[in-house]
């Protein structure tokens, strides 16, 4: 880069560059490309994020395992605080549907942190302004749009009562847009000269960073809407695969599966693969029985409060099925008695454990790019938060998908909300509407339709 500025020495303006300079200056804080290794390894082009040092273990964690060998001592680190993470879940399910949904805000925000932390200290070198800002900015204004609309969405009765967010509702989108307009005029007048392309690159890290971590955390609160056992069948498989995955690794592995994750193997994946198909079979039969689960999460405008009260959909009353001659030739049995939802926790099973890993591989795709081990340390021995929820995200999508395609019917619960919004013409029209057509098709009775 000095031989380029004495070579471009002379008259002229000084700060006036040539599109190679440019390009040189732009390329991450790093010097310009040189010839090197085809697969785009080599340091010139793959920044590097100085790894943490901190070790936030617990002190009696590391008595207890002091004596053990590296591998097992990752072990019991990894597993001890796995059943504290799976103990902090059970708690949080019981204590309902609000506390999930805090739950999922605060693990959108810290999974948000981390990634914009590493491009963060790749971007600080500059000292150039508002980058942290402006990320944080865009967070809210993301934010803002998705929760406004699940407000309108499952809070009509709310909404109808409270005057101010009538007007919120209302016009939530053009608010939204006006907000996000405000950042994004702010992102053009912090554009520095001879850093352009390099601020460009981190507008794009913050805008695919909101893709993947608020998008994703808004499907998984849309689905605990449809029903708790929807939020809650993926999540568990998702970590059961995970430590299915580990377990059968550790013990049996010895064939690599892929190279971006040196350490998982074929043996770890394939039984994960078949311990969680067993999992989520038995954990769909369980959480089918209880309304508390199968029932969408409602709000009660009268109690203030949210309730799963419901007539159980057909997917989640018992049915009887005729098993395949070759089935019942080995089971010795010719039916058998399920929930229709334990079908459907098969096929979610089958992607969270054959698809969503890729996730994770993903994942490793990124921190391989930066030369950093884990997103974070915020958990002793399994890394940052985005470590453990780099699949989830995937499955939330999937999940959505799933519903809507396969599941999701008409809902009078939500049509009822959307009309106590509109004015009351507006109500009397329908409604008049409603009844000529339920008389027409000689649904409504004759009494019914004089008295009116």
């Amino acid at each position: 880069m000095t031989e380029l500025r004495k070579r471009g020495g002379g008259g002229g303006d000084p700060d006036s560059v040539s599109d190679k300079e440019a390009d040189g200056e732009d390329r991450l804080g790093l010097p310009g490309e040189a010839g090197g290794d085809c697969d785009g390894e080599n340091k010139a082009d793959t920044p590097s994020v100085p790894p943490s040092t901190a070790d936030n273990t617990p002190q009696f964690l590391k008595e207890a395992v002091e004596g053990l060998n590296p591998r097992w001592k990752n072990c019991c680190i990894r597993g001890v605080l796995s059943m504290a993470m799976i103990s902090g879940f059970f708690m949080m399910i019981y204590l309902g549907p609000i506390m999930l949904i805090v739950v999922v805000m605060t693990i959108q925000i810290k999974c948000f942190q981390e990634i914009i932390e590493i491009g963060y200290r790749v971007y600080h070198s500059y000292e150039l302004p508002w980058f942290r800002t402006l990320s944080w900015y865009f967070l809210i204004c993301v934010n803002y749009f998705f929760y406004g609309e699940t407000l309108a969405e499952y809070f009509g009765a709310l909404v109808q009562r409270e005057e101010p967010l009538q007007f919120l509702v209302r016009y939530h989108r053009f608010i939204s847009f006006a907000v996000y307009l405000a950042g994004f005029c702010m992102f053009v007048l912090s554009l520095v000269k001879k850093h352009y392309r390099l601020q460009f690159y981190m507008f794009a890290w913050t805008h695919v960073t909101l893709l993947i971590v608020v998008t994703q955390s808004h499907l998984v609160i849309q689905n605990l809407f449809e029903g708790m056992i929807w939020f809650l069948v993926p999540v568990s498989i998702v970590i059961c695969n995970d430590i299915m995955a580990y377990l059968f690794g550790f013990f049996f592995g010895r064939t690599p599966l892929i190279k971006l994750s040196p350490k998982k193997t074929w043996e770890g994946f394939i039984g994960g693969f078949f311990g969680t198909l067993v999992f989520g079979f038995i954990l769909a039969y369980l959480l089918a029985q209880f309304q508390y689960f199968v029932c969408p999460v409602e709000y009660n405008s009268e109690t203030n409060r949210f309730t799963a009260e419901c007539e159980p959909s057909d997917i989640f009353v018992m049915h009887e099925y005729t098993l395949p001659f070759t089935v019942q030739s080995i089971l010795r049995w010719k039916t058998v008695n399920i929930y229709p939802y334990q079908i459907h926790s098969v096929a979610l099973s089958t992607f969270g454990s054959l698809i969503g890993p890729f996730g994770g591989f993903f994942a490793s795709g990124f921190k391989r790019a930066f030369k950093i081990k884990d997103f974070a340390d915020t958990i002793p021995g399994h890394g940052g938060i985005m470590d453990r929820f780099d699949c989830q995200y995937l499955m939330a999508t999937f999940t959505h998908v799933y519903i809507a395609s396969f599941i999701r019917g008409p809902n009078p619960s939500k049509v009822l909300q959307q009309l106590l919004v509109l004015q009351p013409e507006q109500q009397l029209s329908i409604f008049n509407a409603m009844r000529d057509r339920l008389r027409d098709r000689g649904i409504l009775p004759p009494a019914a339709t004089e008295a009116m």
